[in-house]
């Protein structure tokens, strides 16, 4: 009984880190500002905005939720993602303010 309890403990313990793993947005830097062109911005956008919605599907409700409220009251994956969606839109306004550089007035720009 006391194994148990000891195992139960140990898994209960190691379940309060985050669980869950989010996408990681680095940070646009100065050689990729230097050698993405209008359409690569572009795609960089698209690219973000794809991981901007798989931070969200991570984040919805299931048992590694329940895994990590039972370890730390699910402060370690609120944690975890807040810190997602905030290097996520911080790379999004550097790839926006990167297209209005790169991108002519009249080409088309995916901002947002």
């Amino acid at each position: 009984m006391v194994k148990i309890l000891c195992l139960f403990g140990s898994c209960l313990l190691l379940s309060g880190c985050a669980l869950k793993q989010y996408p990681a947005s680095p940070p646009v830097d100065e050689v990729q500002a230097s050698q993405l062109d209008c359409r690569g911005v572009q795609q960089a956008i698209v690219s973000q905005r794809d991981i901007t919605a798989q931070i969200d599907k991570t984040g919805e409700f299931d048992g590694l939720t329940v895994l990590g409220f039972m370890g730390d009251f699910g402060i370690g994956n609120g944690v975890a993602k807040g810190l997602a969606r905030k290097r996520a839109a911080a790379r999004s306004e550097q790839l926006s303010a990167l297209a209005q550089q790169k991108c002519s007035a009249n080409a088309p720009v995916a901002v947002g």
